[in-house]
């Protein structure tokens, strides 16, 4: 439950950091990067079409070594202690 609260305080405190977002500056970057799209897709003439397979789930595992697996679990505990360190910093600082 503390991790919950930890975390939503953090994201809390993470957007309000970001203030307005009434700068021109950024409505002039975004005209900028959509027109450059739009001038890149001037000539295709193509139509998107519906894919019925696009919701299908794969129910197909990959065969993995026992060295792999030990590599994928590895990497999830390196991102878990990862993650805890910075709870645990986000902590302190808290209370200083």
């Amino acid at each position: 439950m503390n991790f919950r609260i930890a975390l939503t305080a953090a994201a809390t405190l993470a957007l309000a950091a970001c203030g307005s977002t009434e700068d021109a500056s950024t409505e002039a970057e975004a005209d900028t990067v959509e027109i450059a799209a739009d001038d890149a897709l001037a000539d295709v003439e193509a139509e998107p079409v519906e894919d019925p397979a696009a919701n299908d789930v794969v129910a197909e595992t990959p065969d993995l070594s026992p060295n792999e697996t030990a590599q994928i679990q590895e990497a999830g505990d390196n991102a878990a202690d990862t993650a805890a360190a910075a709870m645990d910093a986000m902590a302190q600082d808290a209370s200083n």
